[in-house]
């Protein structure tokens, strides 16, 4: 699995998705604010992505670690681009 190509943020994403469209648009505002470089992965171009998360995008990797999910949330991005713990939800 190559989810990113080395960027520090990455979104993971399919074609025809609601809210990938939606999280882009977070995605590029908090990573242009914070400096940072993303990159947006297809998860049904990769197998192990489509097993890890099919069911979850759009999902966000900050630093190869998953933070958020779903209906992206800016500040829980941003707060792991700063390093905050982040907190699963229930």
């Amino acid at each position: 699995m190559d989810a990113g190509d080395g960027a520090r943020v990455v979104l993971v994403s399919r074609a025809g998705c609601h809210l990938c469209d939606e999280g882009r648009e977070v995605v590029r505002r908090v990573a242009e604010a914070a400096g940072e470089e993303w990159v947006e992965v297809d998860v049904d171009a990769d197998p192990e992505l489509l097993r890890r998360w099919s069911d979850r995008v759009p999902v966000v990797l900050v630093d190869g670690t998953e933070r958020d999910f779903g209906l992206l949330d800016a500040g829980r991005i941003e707060g792991a681009l700063r390093g905050r713990r982040w907190w699963r939800r229930r």
